[in-house]
């Protein structure tokens, strides 16, 4: 079957607070749009559920209607709808679901309710074609960090270990807070440790050597949180940079040793970061590093793709279609911790 032989997806992400739009066919993205409601949740310091719903259903339609301009098709031309079931927030996975559902009816075309977070991983493969089976997959973003044995992203998706509390995304945003730093926290926090010292201030590292694949960032949010309460009680300026690239240093150190310690210990020659932590350029440096001398391939998306978008929800749409598994019926529900083993929701 030749590219255009293949059908096209038309995918929909409104898991969290960007409304994003894409169309693919097989491996390859012929356009996307992203309409992010960030800015309506800055002066909160976080994301208000009822605000990003509201900002999906101003923002559906019109975003559709830019990624089908921007991929030169008309709907017509669409063979399939996949939409994120889960997980996410409650209301905006409703608000995306709902359109995907009127979408599918009325082009007559088949609906499939895909996880967000294997959406994050199949992402990779528009931009460096068919994954290998298997990979390991690091996944790092706001609400969730977790490693992942990836032998089939449409059927075959195992957790090797996860967060046991905040996820690294969630600490880059308090840490931001506690020194000064605009929310989201993961970009000001990149930027000011490239003009910190990593090895100034030494912060724990969690769960570093407990045998699992397991993360804990709770007790380094709590160690920075110290750490500049003491430096108040002295009356000295924080040395943001250096804080920022102690804490940076400790999140992406445990991150790429546990990541490449799950390749060679699962005999996985290739390893996938995703998630919008992953646009982080230490995280993907220090990961570089590690999986040369380990001797893993490392395949990280571009820092667009990995944020949430409806690429990646496209692209894992089409692996379900390739697959030939069932659609999902016009009943479809939504589920708010859909876990990361079920590529298609039932």
């Amino acid at each position: 079957m030749s590219r255009d032989d293949l059908p096209l997806v038309l995918g929909i992400e409104t898991s969290c607070d960007e409304t994003g739009v894409g169309l693919v066919r097989g491996c390859t993205l012929l356009g996307e749009d992203v309409a992010s409601s960030v800015e309506q949740h800055v002066r909160f310091g976080g994301v208000v559920p009822e605000v990003a719903s509201r900002a999906h259903l101003e923002a559906m339609v019109p975003t559709v209607r830019r990624a089908l301009d921007k991929a030169g098709a008309a709907p017509s031309d669409v063979d399939a709808v996949a939409v994120t079931a889960g997980p996410g927030l409650a209301g905006a996975l409703l608000v995306g679901v709902s359109a995907a559902k009127a979408y599918a009816m009325a082009l007559d075309v088949p609906l499939y309710g895909v996880n967000h977070l294997v959406g994050h991983v199949a992402v990779d493969q528009l931009e460096h074609g068919p994954l290998p089976k298997p990979a390991v997959a690091l996944l790092v973003s706001g609400g969730h960090t977790s490693l992942l044995l990836v032998e089939d992203l449409a059927t075959r998706v195992r957790s090797l270990g996860d967060t046991v509390d905040d996820a690294a995304g969630e600490a880059y945003d308090k840490v931001a807070r506690l020194i000064g730093l605009p929310y989201p926290g993961g970009p000001p926090i990149d930027r000011a440790a490239r003009e910190g010292d990593p090895g100034a201030i030494r912060f724990p590292r969690g769960k570093w050597g407990d045998g699992t694949y397991d993360f804990s960032f709770s007790g380094l949010k709590t160690a920075v949180a110290r750490w500049v309460e003491d430096a108040g009680r002295t009356g000295e300026d924080l040395p943001v940079p250096d804080i920022a690239a102690g804490f940076q240093e400790s999140v992406v150190d445990v991150l790429t040793r546990k990541a490449v310690d799950a390749c060679v210990d699962n005999g996985v020659e290739h390893l996938v970061i995703s998630g919008g932590v992953a646009a982080n350029s230490r995280l993907r440096a220090l990961a570089e590093e590690r999986c040369a001398k380990a001797g893993v391939e490392l395949r990280v998306p571009r820092p667009k793709l990995c944020t949430d978008n409806g690429a990646m929800i496209g692209a894992l749409g089409a692996e379900v279609v390739a697959a030939g598994l069932p659609p999902s019926r016009l009943d479809l529900a939504t589920d708010t911790s859909l876990p990361v083993t079920m590529p298609l929701a039932p």
